[in-house]
């Protein structure tokens, strides 16, 4: 950026130099400003154009790292939206593969233990006396 603002700075002398190299040669004898007033004249203008340069200049590059913030938090959250979805990629790809089956063996072991059945969860055995379970008491 001061590359920019040096070269800048150059063409603004350059023109201001060129300005005062017109003034001396047109000048003699005419009803306008003498020339070393002539040359005041284009000397401030060249320094206000110079100022203006430079604020633009770091106005520019202030700019430029407003911009590149910006592009590092949309880098930032392009990487978390990769991330999430890489998460949810992998949860449904698990679910996919193990729900179905587990849901189907689960259910199984609810229905056996409802029928009675081997399943490990089955009703208690009747009592010695050989009648049927007690009813539930009511409270």
């Amino acid at each position: 950026m001061e590359g920019l603002i040096t070269k800048t700075s150059k063409l603004v002398v350059l023109a201001a130099g060129a300005a005062l190299a017109l003034s001396l040669a047109a000048g003699c004898g005419s009803s306008s400003p003498d020339p070393a007033q002539r040359a005041t004249n284009a000397a401030n203008r060249a320094d206000q154009a110079a100022s203006r340069a430079e604020a633009a200049a770091t106005k520019s590059q202030q700019s430029a790292a407003q911009a590149q913030a910006a592009a590092s938090r949309v880098e930032q959250a392009a990487s978390d939206a990769k991330a999430a979805a890489d998460r949810a990629e992998a949860i449904a790809a698990k679910t996919m593969a193990g729900g179905h089956h587990g849901g189907m063996h689960h259910h199984h072991h609810h229905k056996a233990a409802a029928e009675g059945g081997e399943g490990g969860a089955a009703a208690p055995a009747p009592a010695e006396g050989g009648g049927a379970a007690p009813a539930p008491a009511t409270p």
